[in-house]
């Protein structure tokens, strides 16, 4: 259904540092760069960064939340200890989570800005 998502940061080059080492336990790496933006993905680029020096700083209830899909619960582990590594505060550690129609394994970081980021895995039913 999405084809892609834009997010804007204040400092591009902390930020793209900060989403490099925390998307890289979710399989996503940095594939374009740009002087103003940069893109993440697997084979082309699905989360975009871009540079906007000027914006105010966002208030801890008013950022984006991006869900990102984890190959497994160790992958969504690893992001949210990365992401904390880069500079990313949490909000919220790894754990098993109630959703509207399923249980899932999540984390939750805030990124340099102040932007919701959430690795999920969602176990597959059984059999």
């Amino acid at each position: 259904m999405i084809d892609h998502l834009s997010i804007a940061v204040r400092d591009l080059e902390k930020s793209a540092a900060f989403y490099a080492a925390a998307l890289a336990p979710l399989e996503l790496a940095r594939l374009v760069e740009r002087p103003t933006q940069v893109g993440f993905g697997k084979r082309y680029p699905e989360l975009w960064l871009n540079a906007r020096p000027a914006m105010a700083p966002i208030a801890a209830d008013i950022g984006a939340h991006i869900a990102l899909r984890a190959p497994s619960p160790e992958a969504v582990s690893a992001f949210h200890a990365a992401a904390l590594s880069a500079g990313g505060i949490c909000d919220g550690p790894p754990g098993d989570r109630k959703a509207a129609m399923t249980t899932y394994f999540g984390a939750f970081v805030r990124d340099p800005d102040g932007n919701r980021i959430e690795a999920v895995h969602f176990p597959r039913p059984a059999a």
